[in-house]
């Protein structure tokens, strides 16, 4: 059987799975991957919701001779690839090969820093905590912290019993050959599919770059899913930073390692705490609250200045004492590399670098010091053409009116071959695009206001079953404000559970509303009819206020171009296609998508994010909006005006 048979009605995963469809979108995706993976081309693929991409890449890569590595978004969908999609292909193909999945360092138990952390104790509102921790380190066998679910992603505990690049010890470490790490690495380097994530593949690329070897076994191909993700991504593993919390750990360390390679050295606690006072001292120059900004304009003011002389001092102190016991052990020595390092990137941060942009973060009591490279098409542009193997972009949201101009040249893929494949999904009569007429402009402080009165009878006509998608968190809290007590149905307020608990609470009650950010405008799926309806207030364009935006866009005004057709705009576009894909999911999923920028119709460009969006009638009368409701609640067809449609 050949591989585009796989994908018939009769082929072997029609017969395996439940509810399975061909779909020739999909056999047209899997035909490219098939070619691109046997003359190791560079392939990019749009494939709309529904297309079924995973499959499509997984077919050919099973069938393939070829050892390939998968990257996905996030550690989530990276579990659901290798727990479920790559079992149910195999098992229908009836495939046998080695597979393995690969975490960054930071999901894995380290054996020696657990053992650090029990001889130098813990605050005791910790301790019950490390017990757990060290309760199943005798039961694991992959050393995954996933597996201990019960505690949370962010428990400080972890940072305590997890490695960083910078405090492993490496192959000096005592514990070596039981290292979870090293035992998943070797089982990816003897494997033939490897399923790992996006900041483990930068990870590997950056320290690629640096010389200091490889994290992941070199592979035939590269297959990078959630594609839209990389421009950012990239931009943030290429560049470096400085955090509060990079020297906070680095005084610790140091002193459990003082503790246990030299306990008589009492004067690396007295150049601690006078490190760690610089560091506070800094955060206080910097400001109250929380915020972002140019850190050549902050660094430049008279008190911040001074305190940034104190901590460059203070730092070399620091680093000056570990140099003179660092022969006394390997974790001594570890500690003094870090400290050079750090002296290395606070002196970054007090010159203005060619090609990036210095800027800064505050939080409530730490901060993060980013030298963010402008552009990074060079770079990936550099791998890629490195190595003689395939690389297989996708994701649902790479085009703006279907040219791909501003994703490939962002990564440096000019030469890639490019391929655009719709949703098999019937958008023109299951769903219904609502431009209200009538709401202020965006920037009015009374929009979002005008919002919640245009989308409250919407929400009614549906029975609640919507989320609300908004661009800011200043929005969504003033929302949540009008909305409380309007309706009988849940309301779910990002911000008062975690993500995936709102998810799952939206989806158990079957007729809540859920008000979102960012987070929510993308890898959230929701099928059937418990979402209806998705409301986003406005496009979203990225804030001007942002510093890395505003470097980026005054280097294209340096070169003679046009920053907001060139780059502000076609972000937003892939931002809003990404936000409209939680609308339909399924099959035979219905909704309204209601938009509420009244630059779609008011300004030329507004155009341009229709043209983007799937083929979908339009309409700015609420009664035709009332009338698709009914019609799609009663199976019977269209029997409302529009004129206008979404979509080429």
């Amino acid at each position: 059987m050949n591989m585009l048979e796989t994908f018939g009605e009769s082929g072997p995963l029609a017969r395996s799975l439940s509810g399975f469809r061909s779909r020739p979108q999909q056999q047209s995706m899997a035909r490219s991957v098939e070619t691109a993976l046997a003359q190791y081309q560079k392939l990019v693929v749009e494939a709309g919701t529904g297309v079924g991409k995973t499959f499509a890449y997984l077919v050919p890569v099973l069938l393939s001779p070829h050892k390939v590595i998968v990257s996905t978004g996030t550690k989530h969908l990276q579990d659901q690839l290798y727990h479920q999609d790559l079992p149910l292909v195999r098992k229908a193909l009836g495939v046998t090969l080695k597979t393995a999945l690969l975490k960054g360092r930071a999901n894995y138990l380290c054996l020696y820093r657990l053992e650090n952390a029990r001889q130098q104790g813990t605050e005791s509102a910790q301790t019950q905590t490390l017990l757990k921790v060290s309760q199943w380190a005798g039961l694991t066998r992959t050393g995954d912290v996933a597996e201990l679910s019960e505690l949370p992603e962010d428990s400080p505990i972890w940072s305590r019993v997890t490695s960083t690049v910078d405090n492993c010890l490496g192959t000096e470490c005592p514990m070596y050959q039981e290292c979870h790490l090293i035992k998943a690495r070797r089982a990816a380097q003897e494997a033939d599919l490897v399923v790992i994530n996006h900041h483990l593949f930068f990870a590997d690329l950056a320290i690629r770059e640096e010389g200091f070897g490889e994290l992941l076994p070199s592979a035939n191909a590269f297959i990078l899913d959630e594609a839209h993700q990389l421009p950012e991504l990239a931009c943030s593993f290429f560049g470096t930073n400085l955090s509060a919390r990079q020297i906070f750990e680095l005084t610790r360390d140091t002193i459990a390692e003082q503790l246990h390679e030299a306990p008589e050295l009492k004067e690396l606690g007295a150049l601690a705490d006078k490190l760690n006072k610089a560091v506070l001292d800094l955060r206080l120059a910097m400001g109250a609250g929380e915020k972002r900004g140019s850190w050549s304009a902050l660094r430049d003011q008279p008190q911040v200045a001074a305190v940034l002389d104190e901590l460059h001092e203070r730092l070399q102190s620091f680093n000056s004492g570990l140099e003179s016991c660092a022969e006394r052990g390997k974790g001594l020595q570890n500690c003094q590399r870090r400290a050079t390092q750090l002296l290395a990137c606070l002196k970054a941060m007090r010159d203005d670098p060619q090609d990036s942009v210095l800027w800064f973060e505050t939080f409530r009591r730490s901060f993060i010091l980013h030298n963010t490279p402008l552009n990074i098409a060079d770079l990936f542009k550099a791998h890629t053409d490195r190595y003689r193997c395939a690389w297989i972009l996708t994701s649902a949201t790479l085009t703006v009116g279907e040219n791909f101009d501003h994703f490939t040249t962002g990564l440096g893929l000019a030469d890639a071959v490019c391929e655009s494949l719709d949703s098999p999904y019937d958008y023109y009569n299951n769903a219904l695009v609502y431009l209200p007429s009538g709401l202020p402009d965006p920037r009015n402080a009374a929009h979002t206001r005008a919002v919640v009165k245009f989308s409250i009878p919407v929400i009614e006509a549906v029975g609640g079953k919507t989320f609300m998608l908004f661009t800011s968190h200043r929005a969504l809290r003033e929302a949540a404000e009008l909305l409380d007590g309007q309706f009988s149905y849940p309301m779910l307020v990002q911000g008062t559970a975690p993500r995936r608990e709102l998810i799952e609470r939206f989806r158990h009650a079957g007729n809540a509303v859920l008000l979102g950010t960012s987070s929510f405008w993308e890898g959230v799926d929701v099928r059937g009819p418990a979402l209806s309806c998705v409301i986003i207030d406005k496009l979203p364009f990225a804030s001007p206020d942002d510093p890395v935006l505003q470097a980026r866009l005054d280097a294209i005004k340096t070169h003679g171009g046009n920053p907001f057709i060139e780059f502000q705009m076609p972000q937003a576009v892939l931002a809003l296609k990404q936000g409209v894909g939680r609308l339909i999911r399924g099959e035979s999923d219905t909704g309204v998508l209601m938009l509420c920028d009244p630059r779609l119709t008011s300004k030329p460009y507004g155009r341009v994010f229709l043209n983007s969006l799937p083929h979908m009638p339009i309409t700015h009368d609420f009664e035709a909006v009332n009338s698709f409701i009914r019609a799609q609640e009663q199976g019977s067809a269209q029997v409302y005006p529009c004129h206008e449609t979404a979509g080429h």
